[in-house]
């Protein structure tokens, strides 16, 4: 309060309101606050004020809870609203509790039942049969394990399928996607882009919980033009040229481990060299991985715009996976935070949602939920429609 006292005072001494702030450390719009209460109620104004909320669900009066309880025993399917209702009808007299109200009465006697998320279930997608280099490439992160400095080390490897060419094989200290984005980055540019990769279903990857288990990884592939391959879960057999290459690297290089991430990576780098010009491969008939591999024809220049001409509206979604359309905020998924959707009105309040060539769903404007279609990626993640 004394603060305020000399605030205010210095203010009926003429200074003026912006300066004084700044002196005070406090905003403009505090400033005049606290001198039209000083106006309005004088010196009383300037104390110190409860913060205590002028209504509480807990101190709802003991008869009106009881009868919302009895009302929800009696009617099991009924939620807040009905209820709220029903009290209104039978005690006109009295002003009804707010919805919220009335929910925080059942959640606080545990009458609230809460929807379980339907988990999705990762599944494959038909996989392709490459002829030449670059075709199709794979990824995955071999099995972690413990450096002698006692931090994990987490393999991102990265191999052509038809050759047998390592393209990388990063130590890294996590499978975040922030980790991946650059080393994926950094083979495009040396290598070119590939016309598919093959991975598993885990992080990062694929997202077991966004809209058709992508994620911003291979949203990003999908921008570059890049189609993507799953092997179906608990099948690493169908990246098995891949896992072969990881029991040789294992053999090679981890037993035992290197003393500190330079040192693996070092491991790494010349496993690497000799992998590809110097171990002759049976599958190859005896030859190298590097006298069967071509960098690929298709430079990586980055991404370009994404243009929607023959929609009616493009719209960017937001770093939360949403999408604004009228004023509403439609939730989409947080993996294409970022990326430009072209959506189409096909009926009163009813958009369809689309991605480069793939139609994600529908949404209206009372629900601010996308409803998925049928998965536009699957069975195999190729564009619905030729570009």
């Amino acid at each position: 309060m004394d603060e305020r006292v000399r605030f205010v005072a210095r203010l009926l001494d003429g200074e003026k309101m912006a300066p004084l702030c700044r002196s005070f450390g406090i905003s403009r719009k505090t400033g005049y606050k606290i001198f039209e209460r000083y106006k309005s109620i004088g010196l009383e104004g300037l104390t110190d004020r409860s913060r205590r909320p002028y209504r509480q669900a807990s101190q709802l009066p003991f008869q009106i809870e009881s009868l919302i309880v009895s009302v929800k025993k009696e009617q099991p399917s009924w939620g807040a609203p009905k209820i709220r209702e029903k009290l209104l009808r039978l005690c006109p007299d009295r002003h009804p509790p707010a919805v919220s109200t009335v929910h925080a009465v059942l959640d606080r006697h545990g009458l609230v039942s809460r929807r379980k998320r339907a988990q999705q279930r990762a599944k494959g997608t038909d996989l392709s049969a490459p002829r030449a280099p670059n075709d199709l490439w794979c990824a995955d992160y071999k099995g972690e394990f413990m450096l002698a400095d006692k931090r994990y080390c987490y393999p991102l490897t990265i191999t052509d399928h038809e050759s047998r060419y390592l393209l990388a094989c990063e130590a890294l200290s996590s499978t975040k996607e922030s980790f991946a984005f650059p080393v994926f980055e950094r083979v495009f540019k040396e290598a070119g882009l590939p016309c598919a990769i093959r991975t598993d279903n885990g992080v990062p990857f694929a997202s077991p919980n966004a809209l058709y288990g992508l994620s911003r990884l291979s949203v990003w592939w999908l921008r570059l033009g890049i189609e993507i391959e799953r092997i179906k879960p608990g099948c690493p057999q169908q990246n098995g040229r891949h896992e072969r290459m990881h029991l040789t690297l294992k053999k090679e290089t981890t037993k035992p481990a290197g003393e500190n991430f330079l040192q693996q990576q070092e491991r790494f780098d010349r496993f690497i060299a000799y992998f590809n010009a110097e171990r002759p491969h049976q599958a190859l008939d005896m030859k190298l991985p590097a006298e069967r591999y071509t960098p690929s024809p298709r430079p990586y220049r980055g991404l370009g715009e994404l243009d929607y001409p023959c929609h009616d509206k493009t719209v960017t979604v937001t770093s939360c996976g949403r999408i604004c359309v009228r004023r509403k905020k439609i939730n989409l998924s947080t993996v294409f935070a970022g990326q430009k959707i072209g959506i189409t009105q096909v009926d009163d309040n009813l958009w369809l949602a689309t991605f480069m060539t793939y139609d994600l769903g529908y949404f209206d404007e009372d629900a601010c939920r996308l409803e998925p279609i049928a998965n536009p990626f699957g069975p195999k993640l190729l564009p619905m429609s030729p570009e």
